[in-house]
């Protein structure tokens, strides 16, 4: 469950680092500006999305509970 989450946000940030970088670069030099910004940020969002919803759906099944601070003080 750990794993698939930690590869959740590490692709995240790739596609964050992506998108930095396109943006510095494209439209260098007189060269045409590519997609390759909004590429990379529309897989951010779906990743992120996806994260969410499989954190939801873990959490309604059962596979992760929630933890903290109980409700009542001892």
């Amino acid at each position: 469950m750990k794993w698939i989450m930690g590869l959740a946000f590490i692709g995240i940030l790739v596609a964050l680092a992506g998108a930095g970088r396109a943006m510095l670069q494209d439209g260098r030099d007189g060269a045409p500006k590519t997609n390759r910004m909004v590429r990379a940020l529309a897989w951010r969002i779906g990743l992120s999305v996806a994260l969410f919803t499989f954190i939801l759906v873990a959490y309604k099944l059962g596979w992760i509970a929630p933890t903290g601070l109980p409700l009542q003080p001892k």
